[in-house]
């Protein structure tokens, strides 16, 4: 074992990090699995992947999140329900008291990029007091090679402590747990929370922040090319079917999450996949299924038989939110440099739980805008702890939580570049048809998959549209391989009335939602509904 592997309480002084005991450098896979099993982080199932549980957190801790508020970032970020601002002497407090907790700790870093852009990239460094936390950097952000390890300069770090809780009360924080960005430190610490999307979401919120300050649109999307290099991007919420739609057998696969869209074209931000798993089909999702059983991946709070080894992605006893962290290289068909062209097509995805949305609509640069910023879903029962009925949800720009600057800085910049590369904007609808939950069905993945593939080979810009009189959508007529009727959502409804009553409904809540925005827009973009 190499020295630089595993050294004694050096390199981490300058983020206030003294007397640690062993520290794992940029370890390799097989050494992190080592470490989770012999520290009981982990089960390795049956067919290699690393079986971990959470705790009390099994999904984001929205209401922990926090940027601090100093004078360099201040006047930028979009201050209010989703960037809290948190005092910069109380975060001095909390970063020396973590900095003590972690003294004579065994720790894990993992020296790697946020980008795969060479000019926009940032080297982040992760510190973690876990082992399979460790890994999942190692998954999810880009690996450097052993000659940009000899100079690789930090430029952000994330300190990730679990097992160190805030007090409240002293803290200032909304419970134990807490997730601070410090734009003018570059350094974000988390604690009292095991969930490890918290790590790859604050980086996110970095480049968020960082890039379209330089003129560079960043984006929550996953993106594919042809293989002729067309590229498409999918927005959309978790549970739309980002990962999925974008995981094509057909095309090959830049990201499932999060890009970058600069003067070159778009580019990854990760080097890792992290992919909702509860029900995960091997007939409808076959790249997917099979990333959950290789070894390097990370399956967070999925059922596993602690004999068998077994695992059941059917199993939501510990949280519909399961999820599976995956380099990327687990997918066949991908392509490697993390880059692509300017893309020619923009696609939207919702989930519409109240099955009044079109499976897909032809969108003009006006309507792109206002479902941009709208950024519409509907959350169904069984997905989140009280939700019995669908519930509207909008996140502007598709990544509310994430977005550190003001919804019209990204807008801006979108529209600039639909207009300048003459990109053709679609939104799809991955929800329900014939009715809600309980009356209609979930839109068939073959239907979701036909109609992107048509969308983006051409298919459907050559046949004919009609328009829906209440959302304004142009909707395609027919395409090979979806049936008719489920093409026009009213068509689809046995009751016509009803119809009528809930998609006028949402109608109104889209409206009440873009309130907000109507005095930073075109009138074109306010008048869309």
């Amino acid at each position: 074992m190499k020295l630089n592997d595993i050294t004694r309480g050096t390199g981490l002084e300058e983020h206030g990090i003294s007397n640690a005991n062993l520290i794992y450098w940029t370890s390799p896979t097989a050494v992190l699995y080592e470490q989770v099993v012999k520290r009981g982080e982990g089960l390795i199932s049956h067919m290699g992947a690393l079986a971990v549980k959470t705790g009390h957190y099994t999904g984001r801790a929205a209401n922990e999140k926090f940027i601090v508020d100093e004078p360099g970032s201040r006047d930028q970020v979009n201050w209010g329900k989703v960037n809290r601002p948190f005092d910069p002497e109380r975060f001095d407090a909390l970063y020396k008291r973590m900095t003590a907790y972690l003294q004579g700790r065994d720790l894990f870093v993992q020296d790697c990029f946020a980008g795969a852009s060479p000019e926009h990239r940032i080297p982040v460094r992760i510190i973690t007091e876990r082992a399979w936390h460790s890994l999942f950097a190692r998954n999810m952000f880009i690996r450097a090679t052993p000659e940009e390890l000899q100079n690789h300069r930090t430029q952000f770090t994330v300190i990730d402590c679990p097992a160190f809780h805030a007090v409240p009360k002293l803290d200032g924080t909304n419970s134990e747990a807490f997730i601070i960005i410090n734009f003018a430190r570059r350094l974000v610490i988390i604690g009292g929370t095991s969930y490890a999307g918290e790590i790859k979401k604050s980086i996110f919120t970095v480049l968020n922040y960082l890039l379209p300050q330089k003129g560079v649109m960043s984006m929550h999307c996953s993106a594919n090319a042809a293989p002729t290099g067309e590229v498409a991007i999918f927005f959309g919420l978790s549970g739309t079917g980002k990962t999925t739609l974008s995981a094509a057998p057909n095309r090959r696969l830049i990201g499932d999450d999060e890009h970058g869209w600069d003067e070159n074209g778009i580019f990854n931000f990760e080097g890792g996949c992290y992919a909702k798993v509860i029900n995960l089909s091997k007939e409808s999702e076959p790249e997917i299924y099979q990333c959950t059983r290789r070894f390097g991946t990370i399956l967070e709070n999925v059922a596993i038989n602690t004999i068998s080894r077994r695992i059941d992605l059917t199993d939501a006893s510990f949280t519909e939110n399961t999820r599976a962290s995956y380099p990327i290289t687990h997918i066949p068909n991908i392509v490697r440099e993390g880059t692509g062209r300017h893309p020619s097509h923009v696609i939207m995805l919702t989930c519409d739980a109240y099955g009044v949305l079109p499976p897909i609509a032809r969108l003009s640069p006006e309507q792109a805008m206002y479902h941009f910023l709208s950024g519409y879903t509907a959350k169904v029962a069984g997905t989140e702890a009280g939700v019995t009925e669908p519930q509207a949800t909008f996140s502007s720009c598709f990544g509310a939580p994430f977005m550190a600057l003001r919804p019209s800085v990204y807008a801006r910049l979108l529209r600039e570049l639909i207009d300048t590369h003459r990109v053709e904007c679609w939104l799809v609808n991955t929800g329900w048809s014939g009715g809600g939950p309980g009356v209609g069905n979930r839109m068939r993945i073959a239907y979701s998959r036909a109609l992107v593939n048509a969308a983006l080979d051409g298919t459907l810009l050559g046949g004919a549209f009609e328009k829906d009189p209440v959302f304004n959508l142009s909707i395609p007529t027919s395409c090979p391989g979806v049936a008719a009727e489920v093409l026009n959502p009213r068509n689809a409804w046995s009751d016509k009335e009803a119809y009528d009553a809930s998609a006028h409904r949402l109608v109104q809540m889209f409206r009440d939602n873009f309130e907000q925005f109507k005095a930073g827009v075109a009138p074109q973009v306010a008048a869309v509904l």
